[in-house]
């Protein structure tokens, strides 16, 4: 207890003399770990950060930097798209939650630049962060399986509650795990840090961030790692037998069955939500891109709902011709609907949504039908820079940030959600901005 409290304290102790440092360090800190929270709260860090810049600006500070200048000019492009926005209000409504995308790059682009040290040590305390969010998290996962006895307490959406979002925040663990697991010098906490946030990420149960967060610690072990080529390959098998077998915890077990029947069988029976007046029918990924008509029980597991979507989106495209421009911001939701009607899907009930109140659960078919080829074009530049610059620098939390988006925005549209495009815009910032190497010192 006692080595624990003084390596907090040493933790604090760095913060708290960075921040002396440089003024806007704590901010982004702030804006970075206060996304779990409330939206109000986190906007007050990105206030808070802003009002600080502006206070602490000297033209000497002022950048020109074109790797920030990218998702200033996204958002230049979102507000644009309102003059041809189908649904004027809604974009006008959208804008203040894009903010970020105009606000962080432009605080960088204006604070002193962040020295390579100090970026790094905003990761090392990002990460210290999570891990505490990640121990709040199962202390109540346990307090209320004490209480109720229900084991899905831990996990999905029920560990961390649907509106903060198990799949963004298996992005946020993900991030923080790399940090410890890269370290060359582990103490006894970060070991325990490593099987925490590992736990997480697998009880979360995205299994697109498991499936890239495995791949990512074998290339890490295979290519990155210092340890000899013997041990490697031996402690890579044990890895792989460890991982796979958490593949069998009742939960994470029952998602991935579900994906599997969704590829192999057509119509197959949802035995888990299947209700007293009827079957529930799995959707298959054949089904979802062939069948001219669904019936309401019908259910689309994950990846064939987002085959469904990208089935729409190829005929509003044809049918509408929004190649240029898109439907405007955040204006695509009345074309999904109808598109929802028009295929007979769930439409919703007294407790639950309809499939067509969802928006295309895809960030580049959202740019696209949205912004039209050009919020495309920006987005794709964005994700190439990104994954450059890193592979340059082979800081490997910079290549696992890198491939985690470009992943996750295959089967999330995490930027039109206030958490996501703050995550993203943050971490965008602070790993290109200068282009400057963030890579962890041995310790």
């Amino acid at each position: 207890m006692a080595n624990t409290y003084n390596y907090l304290k040493t933790v604090f102790q760095e913060l708290q003399q960075e921040s002396k440092n440089h003024s806007s360090l704590l901010f982004i800190l702030l804006v970075l770990l206060t996304i779990p929270l409330s939206y109000a709260v986190n906007s007050i860090s990105l206030g808070l950060l802003l009002i600080v810049t502006l206070i602490t600006f000297k033209k000497t500070n002022f950048k020109v930097d074109i790797y920030l200048y990218l998702p200033i000019l996204l958002y230049v492009l979102m507000a644009i798209s309102v003059l041809w926005s189908i649904d004027k209000p809604s974009s006008i409504a959208s804008l203040s939650k894009e903010l970020p995308l105009l606000l962080i790059p432009l605080c960088f682009l204006l604070f002193k630049e962040l020295s390579p040290e100090q970026k790094r040590k905003i990761i090392r305390f990002y990460s210290f962060g999570i891990l505490l969010f990640v121990l709040f998290y199962f202390t109540k996962a346990f307090i209320r399986f004490a209480f109720t006895g229900d084991s899905s307490v831990f996990f999905y959406h029920e560990l961390v509650t649907k509106d903060v979002n198990a799949i963004h925040v298996s992005v946020y663990v993900a991030m923080a795990f790399f940090y410890f697991f890269t370290k060359t010098n582990k103490s006894v906490i970060d070991i325990i840090a490593i099987g925490l946030l590992l736990a997480m990420v697998f009880l979360l149960s995205s299994k697109n961030i498991i499936v890239v967060f495995i791949g990512l610690m074998i290339c890490y072990h295979l290519f990155y790692s210092k340890i000899s080529k013997k041990m490697r390959l031996k402690n890579l098998i044990i890895f792989i037998i460890f991982l796979f077998s958490l593949t069998f915890v009742g939960k994470i077990k029952d998602r991935f069955k579900e994906e599997y029947e969704t590829i192999m069988t057509d119509s197959s029976v949802n035995d888990v939500i299947s209700k007293e007046s009827g079957p529930v029918y799995n959707v298959s990924i054949k089904q979802a891109w062939t069948n001219t008509t669904f019936q309401p029980n019908d259910y689309f597991p994950g990846t064939a709902f987002r085959v469904y979507q990208m089935r729409i989106f190829l005929e509003m495209l044809q049918e509408d011709g929004i190649f240029f421009t898109g439907y405007g911001l955040n204006a695509s939701y009345p074309k999904i609907a109808a598109k929802g009607v028009q295929y007979n899907l769930f439409l919703g009930d007294e407790t639950q949504q309809g499939y067509q109140t969802k928006n295309f659960h895809n960030q580049y078919i959202q740019n696209f039908a949205e912004l039209g080829i050009f919020g495309l074009v920006i987005l794709l530049t964005m994700l190439f820079v990104n994954i450059k610059n890193a592979l340059k620098t082979k800081d490997f939390i910079h290549i696992s940030f890198a491939v985690l988006m470009i992943s996750l925005f295959l089967t999330e549209s995490f930027l039109w959600r206030q958490r996501g495009v703050m995550f993203f815009t943050a971490m965008y910032c602070l790993f290109n901005s200068g282009f400057i190497p963030i890579a962890p010192k041995k310790e």
